[in-house]
């Protein structure tokens, strides 16, 4: 019968697929990893993993006995929280499935104090687009979510705010420039309503197509192409910190001149949210927004 050290020894390397990988997780050396697998698969009896000049490979007993192992792992957190969630003090991992941008833009702030405030707790953070964060809670990799726009979520949610959408150019100053100018517009791939929400503003507002496109496939690659001078973008203000001095920043407006904004929404179901690392984070999160 394995242990639960072993267990993780096996989740981490069918993770990496990779024994140089996989030891520099486990902070061992390749040799000991290596006699320590040895001594997992003689415990089961079979070979469960296969190495090539490309790597590992799962065998049909690794496959199973991985699985088992992960299974077993999932089991011991949820012991865990449940565990802390009679103490006071807050301990057990925080997972949390979040949007890409605030992932990037906004959550480091929130996680900083948090980190600060409760040294005990383990973060566990995946990033995406909004469409896969519903995904994540539902498969149980995630206690909570944060999204980027309305939620069709019948958990749970907790608006957190919203921020106004931008054209921004190093050089273009006014909106109707982006008809005279050859610089291109470079957009982002988004699954969100997003894109057309910025289309149809662009056809009220010009009636024809931007005369080049540059289409990328991440926010963070449209931002730094934008602030290099590259071409103009549509940004959401979340991504703007730091370029006042260097960028215009031209509010885009709806048919009342009022700015088009983007909501941020908390998610999640309503057993996460007894947790205390759960309830720690959101206690954060209402006092960074005190803040701001």
């Amino acid at each position: 019968m394995s242990s639960l050290s072993e267990f993780y020894l096996l989740s981490v390397l069918a993770q990496e697929m990779n024994m140089r990988k996989a030891a520099e997780r486990l902070f061992v050396s390749q040799p000991a990893l290596s006699q320590r697998l040895q001594t997992i698969e003689k415990d089961w009896g079979s070979k469960l993993f296969i190495r090539s000049q490309k790597g590992l490979a799962l065998t049909p007993a690794g496959e199973l006995v991985v699985q088992y192992a992960n299974e077993v792992l999932a089991k011991e957190e949820k012991v865990r929280e449940a565990i802390s969630a009679l103490d006071s003090e807050v301990y057990g991992t925080l997972k949390i499935a979040v949007a890409s941008i605030v992932g990037q833009n906004w959550l480091p702030q929130v996680l900083k104090k948090f980190v600060k405030k409760h040294p005990q707790a383990k973060i566990s953070l995946i990033t995406g687009w909004s469409s896969e964060i519903s995904k994540a809670l539902y498969e149980d990799q995630a206690h909570i979510g944060i999204i980027r726009g309305t939620p069709d979520w019948k958990g749970v949610k907790m608006h957190l705010f919203n921020d106004g959408l931008n054209l921004v150019d190093t050089e273009i100053t006014k909106a109707e420039q982006v008809l005279e100018t050859d610089r291109p517009f470079i957009q982002f791939k988004s699954d969100s309503n997003y894109y057309q929400e910025i289309q149809e503003w662009w056809l009220k507002n010009f009636q024809t197509a931007p005369k080049r496109t540059i289409i990328v496939d991440q926010i963070e690659t449209c931002k730094q192409m934008t602030f290099n001078g590259i071409g103009y973008a549509i940004l959401p203000e979340i991504t703007l910190q730091g370029a006042e001095e260097t960028l215009s920043k031209i509010p885009l407006l709806d048919e009342n001149g009022i700015q088009l904004k983007r909501d941020t929404w908390l998610i999640g179901y309503e057993s996460a949210f007894q947790l205390n690392q759960v309830q720690a984070f959101i206690e954060v999160i209402r006092e960074h927004l005190e803040d701001l």
